[in-house]
């Protein structure tokens, strides 16, 4: 589905998010240029690698310029069992016409309902410590899976998207001696300016929540819209204080 049958802004020219969002920085061709230098480096230097893709707006980016180029990195998904319906349906629309593999993990059915059955379907609103290991059961378990004999994986974290992430490198090596693994964030330089001036040239297909002010996109439960004004991530676990909200999977040391 291309930007055209999305939802539109008032003046009915452009999909919402792209009409309030779609802002390059004056070196936007370069920041391109030096994000698919770092995937082609993935490739020859850090095989085998993997995307994680949340299907938020930079990683559906990141996935663009994989297939684009055909570059060998299989993107994978973790669907948590509570991601919104818009987030499912960009799923399937990726798996249909996603060049290379997009491999979903799913958490233990077993271990789901045995949290939910002990803590309830609301426990991640009564303490943080019920939030992250419902975050550890749904996110972190399945991730392990996915991340099993890989070398190095791609995510879409940015400098820009909150104080936890103001230091992102390009190359994080930071798991590398414990996990044996290297952490790429090829966007890590990008604005949100730059991530939707590319969703616009390419007409890259997103996930309408954005064009309903969801900047940032998690498990239904855990992400609200945000107003003007807010921090980036302030729609992700609204409720907590803003040096918790990680859900682990990019965690600082």
């Amino acid at each position: 589905m291309s930007v055209s049958s999305l939802s539109r802004s008032p003046q009915g020219n452009l999909p919402k998010a792209i009409a309030l969002h779609a802002n390059p920085s004056v070196n936007y061709a370069e920041k391109v240029e030096e994000t698919l230098a770092l995937l082609k480096q993935a490739v020859s230097q850090f095989s085998p690698v993997t995307q994680a893709s949340s299907l938020g707006a930079e990683d559906v980016v990141i996935t663009h310029l994989i297939n684009h180029h055909a570059l060998n990195i299989p993107v994978f998904v973790l669907e948590t069992g509570a991601l919104h319906r818009e987030t499912l349906a960009l799923l399937e629309r990726t798996q249909a016409h996603s060049v290379g593999a997009v491999n979903v993990f799913r958490p233990s059915t077993e271990k789901v309902i045995a949290f939910v059955k002990t803590h309830g379907q609301n426990a991640m609103y009564e303490s943080l410590e019920l939030r992250k290991a419902c975050c550890q059961v749904r996110k972190l378990e399945p991730l392990a899976e996915a991340l099993k004999g890989q070398r190095a994986w791609v995510t879409g974290l940015r400098r820009e998207q909150s104080s936890n992430r103001a230091e992102v490198p390009l190359i994080d090596r930071s798991d590398e001696a414990t996990k044996g693994q290297i952490k790429l964030n090829p966007l890590a330089n990008w604005t949100w300016g730059d991530v939707w001036q590319y969703i616009a040239v390419n007409k890259v297909d997103y996930n309408p929540l954005h064009d309903q002010f969801f900047p940032s996109i998690g498990c239904a439960p855990c992400t609200r819209a945000i107003s003007l004004g807010e921090e980036f991530r302030a729609g992700r676990w609204w409720w907590e204080d803003e040096a918790a909200k990680e859900c682990g999977l990019h965690a600082q040391k």
